[in-house]
Formats: structure tokens, sequence, C-alpha cells
């Protein structure tokens, strides 16, 4: 059975410049109704993927409240025995999913008790779901067939994420603009809770259409405006293809590291079992040998829950840099860190890497050798054929022909591609946006990731970045437009439209907290990512044909 564990995380939604408790309370009002209309007990059958998401929205406890008995994750066969009246199906709109579905209700136990099926859509329905359904002969046997329109998750006080793990896959190889709809209508959701947005500026195809689709929305829905003093000044949309290098490199700031190293998944990170506690030196609780009034003794006491919070927090932290500092005091991370920078710099990208000839060699992983070799395609603007043939060669011979397709993908979103011109735009981008610095700060993250930092610094202006460069702004209803204050901030919310770093992030939170800065940044997204999630959402198996 799966717990959703009880999280105390709402508070701290709540702090930043832009309350994300809002989205995330309309999220549960949502949830809570839908749960009223099965009435009675139940037990909820998870879609795997989705518990995660559903974590950051509701706890255990919410779901109890609603009579929510049982949870199980969606397997094939015969459901586990539950002495309910409802089976509700949390699941994404996957056909595959829908047969397994199927599965469940036709090998129901025809002489229990008959129980209510119903399902649940997340983020929406979908007419094929419901054909397959019906060709399993079961769509009959539901009695409530929903959506619920979970589009973008708070995850911390200034981030927001859809969480569509294909999102990039479908917008930049499949040619499917359905997370650019959801996009759309997630910005729609935001700009009921937080008022509409005045300016928006872009860069990329997709954005436009995002952009498009959302002005469409509000002239479809003109007159139903809400009345609300916009939180946010200006929205900016970026595509991911206008920055192909940044998650392909190895992330340095501290959460992006963790990410590297470990993965985080809805912000939890799951440490190897040997993770030694560290050793701490509690100066506080040693005050309490100070104490010697009742006055003294009583503050103590007070204290004790943060102190005990704080030095929990403390460990777990020094513990997990410990485990981080071991890999990146290691040679080999400091090998493969030095030929990322000195393709950022332009050294040697024209002519096959001998590092990456020992890595395939010594038969790395395949995708750090995809991420190397995409990185060199793209700090050079494409590979010369020769090497680019080599590249494909090697790869195919030592990890197998079964990756052709793969290598397709990766051609085709432009990760990998032949160089056709003899002019590098990647040099000109690097120094407009000051993207490499030589004298970087390691304490600085927008040193560490400059790159979203550059581009949202500029409004996605830059000129020899890939895609179009626009601006739109909204009418704002009559008598709401803002009054700045001396002094305040503007508050410009990021979306990156295919994923987006831990490392951008930290750069961005960066530029926030800069006092002559005047911006402070929300961040949004399809997808949390990192390199190594990124290229394998790209990767494809050639299935062997049987002979």
């Amino acid at each position: 059975m799966i717990l959703l564990e009880d999280r105390k995380m709402a508070a701290h939604l709540s702090y930043g410049r832009v309350n994300l408790n809002i989205l995330r309370e309309a999220a549960r009002k949502e949830l809570r109704e839908f749960l009223d209309k099965c009435a009675g007990s139940k037990a909820i059958v998870w879609d795997e993927y989705l518990t995660g998401p559903f974590g950051l929205i509701a706890q255990y406890s919410l779901l109890k409240e609603h009579e929510v008995e049982k949870m199980f994750t969606l397997k094939g066969g015969r459901l586990p025995a539950a002495d309910v009246k409802n089976i509700i199906f949390f699941v994404r709109p996957r056909l595959e999913l829908m047969d397994i579905i199927a599965e469940n209700v036709i090998s129901e136990d025809k002489l229990r008790s008959p129980r209510d099926f119903h399902i649940l859509f997340v983020p929406r329905h979908s007419l094929l779901c419901k054909q397959r359904l019906e060709e399993q002969g079961v769509l009959g046997s539901f009695i409530n067939i929903d959506e619920y329109i979970l589009d973008l998750i708070p995850y911390d006080g200034d981030l927001l994420s859809m969480e569509s793990e294909s999102a990039f896959r479908e917008c930049y190889l499949e040619n499917d603009q359905t997370s650019l709809y959801h996009t759309a209508k997630g910005l729609m959701t935001l700009q009921a809770l937080y008022g509409t947005i005045p300016q928006i500026f872009g860069k990329g195809e997709c954005a436009r259409h995002v952009a498009n689709m959302m002005l469409r929305m509000k002239r479809e829905f003109a007159g139903s405006q809400t009345q609300i003093l916009p939180v946010f000044d200006t929205l900016l949309l970026l595509d991911r293809n206008v920055d192909l290098l940044t998650p392909l490199a190895t992330q340095l700031t501290y959460e992006g590291l963790i990410d590297e190293v470990y993965g985080i998944t809805n912000g939890y990170v799951k440490l190897p079992p040997e993770n030694k506690k560290a050793k701490i030196i509690s100066a506080a609780f040693e005050e309490r040998h100070n104490a010697k009034t009742v006055g003294e003794i009583k503050q103590f006491v007070s204290q004790l829950p943060h102190m005990q919070a704080a030095r929990s927090s403390l460990a777990n932290h020094t513990s997990i840099a410990e485990l981080i500092k071991d890999i990146t005091t290691s040679e080999a991370f400091f090998d493969n860190l030095t030929v990322e920078q000195e393709f950022m710099t332009g050294v040697d990208t024209d002519k096959v890497n001998t590092y990456i000839e020992d890595c395939m060699a010594q038969k790395d992983p395949l995708i750090k050798i995809l991420r190397l070799v995409c990185m060199q395609s793209v700090c050079n603007n494409g590979l010369k054929q020769k090497v680019l043939d080599y590249y494909k060669r090697e790869i195919l011979q030592t990890y197998g022909y079964e990756h052709i397709l793969t290598l397709g993908n990766l051609e085709k979103t432009g990760l990998l591609k032949l160089q056709t011109s003899a002019r590098n735009s990647y040099p000109t981008i690097r120094k407009t946006l000051k993207l490499w610095m030589e004298d970087a700060n390691e304490q600085r993250a927008a040193d560490a990731a400059p790159d979203a930092a550059g581009v949202a610094q500029h409004r996605g202006g830059a000129e020899d970045a890939p895609g179009p460069h626009f601006e739109e702004r909204q009418q704002l209803p009559a008598g709401l437009h803002k009054k700045r204050q001396q002094g305040e901030n503007n508050t410009t919310l990021v979306f990156f439209l295919g994923g987006v770093t831990y490392a951008e992030i930290a750069a961005l939170r960066f530029l926030s907290q800069m006092e002559d800065g005047g911006t402070e940044y929300i961040i949004a997204t399809t997808k949390l990512i990192n390199g190594t999630s990124w290229v394998r959402s790209l990767m494809d198996r050639l299935e062997t044909l049987p002979f």
C-alpha cells in the first residue's frame, strides 16, 4: 500500500513575494469536491507516476477525511481485497493504462457485493482513452469519468512545475502541442487566481504558440475576467531549445549536484543505505547545563523543538554534503568537468575528443557519452561530417545498433547535428549574455549557471539565440492598474517550456536577491530536469525482431 506522507509544507509557500499556497488550496478544493461526489468508503488506485505530484497537494490525512480507506498502485490482474463501496482510478490519459484498468474491472469478483468504479484523468480526460475502454467492454462500468486539472504544482515558494515528463519530447521531436495547450490552460488558471499579467515576452516557436493560445482563450472568456489586482508584472516564456547547452552541463550548485548524483523527485532524494549520519557539535544542547533559574530552563525547553529540527536538518545536509564531496573530489569527476569547460570555451570542439574516446573504450554509461557528444555539437554549432560519423559509428558498435533511433531523435531535436555553416553563433551568445566568466565566484549561483539568468535579464531578447522574439500586452480591467511604490521590485514569472534545471533555478534566485536587481523571479516549467533525465526522455530502443 502507498502512503502519501503528511507533509507540513504549505507554510513555506506563503512566505514569498507571491503566495503560491492560494494555488495549492484551489487544487485541494477541487480534489475534495470530486471525492465527495463518490459517496461512501473509497479505495484509490494510483497511476504510480502521480503519487509524487499529488503528495505535494494533498496529504493522506485529507484523503482519510473524505472516506479514503485504502490506496493501491495500478497493476494488471485482480485488484487487492478492499471492503469499500467505491474504487477510484487516478491516472494519466495513457492508452496502456486503460488496458490495465480494463483488466482490473473484468477480473472483479462477481461473488462479492458490487462496487462503483470511477476514473479521474489527470490533467485532462481523453476521447481515445474512453474509446479504448469501450473497445475493452468496460466503459459502462464507470459511474464517474472526470478530469482533475492539475497543471501547475507548487514545489517551493518561488517554483511551479507541471511535471510533464514527456513535454520536451512532444514539443521538439513529435511536434505534439498537447503540453503547450496544458501550459496555456495552467497560465489561465494562474491569472484567474493572481490577476491578468500585463506584459508577455517570449523567445522561441513554442513560446509563441503558448502566447497565442492564451490570447485566444482570453478572447473566448471575454467579460468573465476576475477583478484581481495583478500580482505578476511580466510573463517571460522561454523555449528550452533557446539554450540546449545548460541542461547537458554538470550542475555545480548544491541542489543541482544532489540532482546530478542521486536525482531529486518531487522534492525527495533517495540516498544510499550506507549514508552515515554526520558528527555535529551540539552547542545549543549544551546550553541546558548553563540554565540555572526556572525562567532560563523554561526558555530552553521552549526552544527545544526548533533546535531539534535544526539539528536534524543540519545533520542531514552535512551527510549529503559529505557524500557529494566524495564524488566531486574524485579524479573521474574532475576529468569530466574539465572536458565540459573546454567545450564551453571553444577548445578543440571541431575534432574527435580523446576523453570521449576513452570513455567509450571503457564502456562508461551511454547517457554520459551522449551528454558529452551533444555538448560538443551544441558548442561547435554542429559537428563536421567526419567527426559526427565517427561518434555515431563508435556508439552503435560499442553500445548496440538498437540505439540508432536514439541518435536519430537527438538529431531531430538539434542536440546532435551536422555543421552546415562556418559561422558558430555560440561564442557570440556567450559574450553577449556573459555565459562564461574567467573569474567565476563559486559562491555565486549565477556564475555556475548563468545562461538562464542572462536570457531572463534580456527578457528573451538574445538575437543570436534560436527562435522568434516577441512581445504582447494584455489589457487590464478598469481600475486594476498597479501603482508601484518607490523601491518596489517587479515580479516576473519565467516559464521554461521543455524543462529547467536546479542550477538555472539557483541562478534566477540569485538575481532575485540582488539589491539593485529590481526584479523578483518566480520560476515555472513543464518539468524539473537534469541532463540525464532529459537525454533519457529522448531515448528509444530498436526492438530486435524474432526470426
